[in-house]
């Protein structure tokens, strides 16, 4: 296939079923489903980080401080725009940005709403952070076409998780079981947009490539470390921790799997 067609794929391949598996967890209520699935996804975004995107971002690089620099600039300006609501991701439980009254999430049953103003930041921010993936996902095809699939496989890891808590905090809104899924389905396709300008936009300019990498690799580190293994911290019994750090590994040996897969396909 050629790139582009790699790019789309992954696009709408991951939008769609991440958004299937949400629909599935919110509406069988499986929390216990949902904290596996966050705990595998801390292991595939670390995975990809440090075993595939950074490691191009430094070999495309002369300097690899240049490369470590943008990590950082990367991680800083992931922060800000947590401050701004943009890149906040909810999980079900405990998410003070959307939740004004900053405790848990109120179960979808919950006859009280809060009149759509949840709805309106996580449509906002979703949408904003699917494009950025799809823009991340391009440049990691158009740098290796393994690179791409590794990098789509730990974005789909951690899409699902996400978009199962969105899921909730849309019904919280006030919004009916169909038009949330419309919503997230209308949200999951800036991830196509993104990546096909992407794709356009790279092709001129090559040399954004490799910091994209960079800010690729800061994405999954930041939201590996702020915002999924806190959710962690709240089990802290010994068999949670036994079962989540085995979920974390398997996250990471699967990214190392597919990525020799590919290389030696």
């Amino acid at each position: 296939m050629s790139t582009l067609t790699w790019i789309i794929a992954a696009s709408l391949f991951g939008g769609i079923l991440s958004l299937l598996f949400a629909a599935i967890l919110t509406i069988n209520v499986r929390i216990s489903w949902l904290s596996i699935l966050i705990s595998y996804a801390i292991g595939a975004l670390l995975g990809a980080a440090f075993l595939n995107t950074l490691p191009e971002a430094l070999e495309l690089s002369d300097n690899p401080m240049q490369v470590t620099v943008t990590v950082l600039f990367g991680i800083l300006l992931f922060f800000v725009l947590e401050k701004l609501v943009l890149w906040r991701h909810c999980h079900l439980e405990d998410c003070e940005v959307h939740d004004p009254s900053h405790g848990t999430a109120t179960p979808a049953s919950h006859p009280m709403h809060d009149h759509g103003r949840s709805g309106t930041m996580v449509i906002v921010g979703d949408t904003f952070h699917n494009f950025v993936d799809g823009i991340l996902i391009a440049a990691a095809f158009i740098a290796d076409t393994q690179l791409g699939i590794v990098t789509a496989i730990a974005i789909i890891a951690h899409e699902i998780p996400q978009e199962a808590g969105d899921f909730i905090i849309l019904l919280n809104s006030g919004y009916s079981r169909r038009m949330a899924f419309l919503i997230n389905l209308l949200s999951g396709l800036a991830t196509l947009v993104g990546g096909v300008l992407a794709y356009f936009m790279l092709h001129s300019m090559d040399f954004l490539i490799q910091p994209l990498l960079a800010f690729a690799s800061a994405s999954m580190i930041y939201v590996a470390m702020s915002d999924l293994i806190p959710g962690l911290h709240k089990r802290p019994e010994i068999n949670a921790t036994i079962q989540q750090v085995t979920l974390i590994l398997l996250g990471i040996s699967s990214i190392w799997f597919m990525g020799n897969l590919f290389t030696h396909g």
